[in-house]
């Protein structure tokens, strides 16, 4: 039987617990002997490497964040200690390895690869949603729905005050989590990275609102704005004449329950990567684009910038 590892690197997501479930459960039934890497490239240069079983994995589908832990890894970043990485993987005849991660992970098991020749398949996973080349990361909609229950909560909040409230996504350097939620929450303002922004041509239109009624005001804002959320809300006081009120959502995007589509995905996700490994294929990146799942060369993936789909940000521009 062949030996095949998986580990988690960067930030966690809601989806990684269903994945590693399926990924224990997929390997056996391909006749694979499936080891779960503790803590990310640390745990693959600590040599924390265990083989499981279904044990190992009963009942954490509905957790979030990932049972085997997760890390981002300066130490990874130098020859000598990826070699210890390998030697680790070879003492234990592993040659196939999946990683749950983004950006920076895909560039480290890059030059991981080209060095030691370990065969891999990357597995898109971040909130931000913000890799090149796939439409969608495992964790997103999870993220998405916290984001969504924490908004509806501020909402009630915000009227019975009459404030206004501004709620801050992630995402450093992609706006999505924060344009779909404004989207779908429906809240009055929404300053994302990718769009410039003037918010005295606000002004006159929520004055207005307030003089004909309204109540209350919902901004959601990126974290990767020009501007820091504190400076939105005075704002909102200064300009606007209502008080308002900063809500940083921070790390909780990142965990809770995985969502049902989440759960879905890991399993496609995970499928997709152990037949690619199968096939003796290597260095790639599984990818979800709107022709369905696809395989693109690391190369590809980590050349480009993610870019929002356009029909989003036209849906912005016209409001």
């Amino acid at each position: 039987m062949k030996n095949i590892a998986i580990l988690c690197s960067g930030g966690d997501v809601s989806g990684m617990n269903p994945a590693l479930k399926h990924f224990v459960e997929y390997s056996i039934q391909k006749e694979l002997n499936p080891f779960f890497i503790y803590d990310g490239y640390e745990g693959l240069i600590d040599n924390k490497i265990k083989k499981v079983s279904y044990c190992d994995v009963s009942g954490i589908i509905t957790r979030g964040g990932t049972k085997i832990g997760s890390s981002r890894s300066k130490r990874f970043m130098q020859k000598k200690h990826r070699q210890t990485a390998k030697d680790n993987l070879d003492a234990l005849d592993i040659n196939m390895l999946i990683v749950l991660g983004g950006d920076g992970s895909f560039r480290g098991l890059d030059i991981f690869y080209r060095e030691h020749g370990v065969r891999f398949c990357g597995v898109p996973s971040t909130i931000d949603n913000d890799i090149f080349a796939t439409e969608y990361c495992l964790g997103v909609d999870t993220a998405l729905n916290i984001i969504k229950t924490s908004i509806d909560a501020l909402r009630d909040t915000a009227s019975s005050f009459k404030r206004a409230f501004v709620v801050e996504t992630m995402g450093r350097d992609c706006g999505y989590l924060a344009l779909v939620s404004h989207l779908t929450s429906g809240s009055e303002l929404c300053l994302i990275p990718e769009l410039d922004y003037d918010l005295s041509l606000h002004e006159e239109e929520f004055k207005k609102q307030i003089k004909n009624g309204r109540r209350y005001f919902i901004a959601i804002v990126s974290e990767g704005i020009k501007q820091d959320s504190q400076e939105i809300a005075n704002w909102f006081e200064r300009k606007i004449g209502i008080e308002a009120r900063v809500s940083v959502l921070g790390h909780i995007q990142r965990g809770g329950n995985p969502s049902i589509y989440d759960r879905l995905m890991a399993y496609k996700f995970i499928t997709h990567a152990i037949d690619r490994l199968l096939e003796k294929k290597t260095n790639s990146i599984v990818c979800y684009t709107k022709k369905g799942f696809v395989y693109k060369s690391i190369d590809e993936v980590v050349s480009g910038k993610k870019a929002l789909d356009k029909n989003l940000l036209g849906y912005l521009k016209n409001q």
